[in-house]
């Protein structure tokens, strides 16, 4: 390869001898510049240099018509003092290409993975269709910093999301990224959703449904359309299981000398076991067998599990005047009913398959009319009267001591 002292002119008017695909020329007023001339008439300046393990490499810099030959020159002494210190630009100009983009680490690495272990996974496939791909799907994931996080947070929030909905995605994020921190991705070093807070959620709601209530909706249900209906409800209010257990209830799990249900795979993914109630008993036996049908609240008419009972449902709960009770309201009343009959929290999460003690606290509702009973205790033990507390203040009182 030829050697050369380069100036303007002869990189302007430089071309490829003929019979040959490229020429490179080296030139002597700069270590390791290098100029590429091909046939077709690009021209592209390189450097060339031996990194620390005495392997030499060849970097692109940038084509002719980009950088002149003094910023050639300039670049080629910039890069040449980070080999100095043991640094590879090659390396790291690969390095940066090896960085996916977020679109490509999702589909390529994150939701086989979910898909894997997470029964979830399709509300995960849908907060990143609708909201993380549309924001990061183009951006390389050392691109995404904690600005571009908070600002996609806060945004989704003014868009009319509650908190909890933009607080969800703030923490799906941090996931994602913890993952690729995990997996060693290239380009990750730290996770850019870290920090950053979460909207305060003040819409935690509570709603429980009373005795009259429960009788006006299973009067409703009983003149459903959908004749399981009338068996599926009252299973969640009578187990407070949840709606997908049930749905998905199959008479092999179902021991009625036992008197218990074993639900294979909960949403914790570990199987529990729910004891039934004579309620319950008498519910299944009046519960309609289809023929070499394994489910036990199956649709008549393909004998599989209910997809969605939301229709049906709702007719039913509107017409019961109470048009605000979710399905999951239902688990919430059975914890409520249990824990207003004096049963313990300790017994109510093992019933509802909680692993910890407080995620059961927030089921654990006690209504007004046993908060008032437990406050009106204290006065029956003490025997004062506020008659008889004001009189003593005004010297009228009989002086009965407390």
């Amino acid at each position: 390869m030829p050697k050369k002292l380069l100036d303007h002119r002869f990189v302007q008017s430089a071309v490829c001898p003929e019979g040959k695909g490229k020429i490179d020329y080296f030139d002597m007023g700069c270590k390791g510049l290098q100029l590429e001339v091909r046939t077709s008439g690009g021209k592209t300046w390189y450097l060339r240099y031996m990194n620390e393990r005495g392997k030499v490499r060849q970097l692109r810099i940038a084509d002719v018509r980009d950088l002149s030959l003094a910023d050639a020159r300039k670049r080629a002494d910039l890069l040449r003092g980070k080999v100095a210190v043991g640094q590879d630009p090659a390396e790291q100009k690969e390095a940066i290409r090896r960085v996916p983009t977020f679109e490509e680490f999702i589909e390529k690495r994150y939701m086989p993975f979910v898909k894997g272990y997470k029964r979830s996974w399709k509300t995960d496939e849908s907060l990143l269709k609708n909201h993380l791909l549309p924001v990061f799907g183009k951006r390389h994931l050392d691109e995404i910093g904690r600005h571009e996080i908070i600002e996609m947070h806060h945004t989704r929030r003014q868009d009319g999301a509650s908190p909890a909905s933009a607080n969800r995605l703030l923490v799906m994020m941090r996931f994602i990224f913890n993952l690729a921190i995990k997996w060693g991705i290239p380009g990750v070093k730290a996770n850019p959703a870290s920090g950053v807070r979460m909207l305060e959620e003040n819409n935690k709601r509570e709603r429980y449904l009373n005795a009259t209530e429960v009788q006006a909706l299973y009067e409703e249900l009983r003149k459903s359309d959908n004749r399981m209906l009338r068996f599926i409800v009252p299973m969640l209010i009578y187990t407070g299981a949840r709606r997908r257990e049930v749905l998905s209830a199959r008479w092999e799990d179902i021991n009625i000398e036992m008197r218990s249900w074993r639900i294979p795979i909960s949403k914790s993914g570990k199987a529990r076991h729910v004891p039934l109630s004579s309620g319950v008993l008498e519910l299944l036996e009046s519960v309609p067998r289809f023929h070499e049908c394994p489910y036990v609240f199956p649709n008549p008419n393909t004998h599989k599990p209910y997809v969605s009972i939301f229709y049906s449902w709702d007719t039913a709960r509107r017409n019961a005047g109470i048009p605000d009770v979710r399905i999951h309201d239902l688990r919430h009343s059975f914890a409520s009913f249990l824990i207003n009959a004096g049963r313990s929290l300790y017994e109510v999460q093992r019933i509802l398959g909680h692993s910890q003690i407080v995620t059961t606290q927030r089921y654990a509702h006690l209504s007004s009319e046993t908060l008032l009973e437990a406050v009106n205790e204290v006065v029956n033990l003490t025997g004062l009267r506020s008659g008889e507390s004001a009189g003593r203040g005004t010297g009228r009182g009989n002086g009965r001591p407390v």
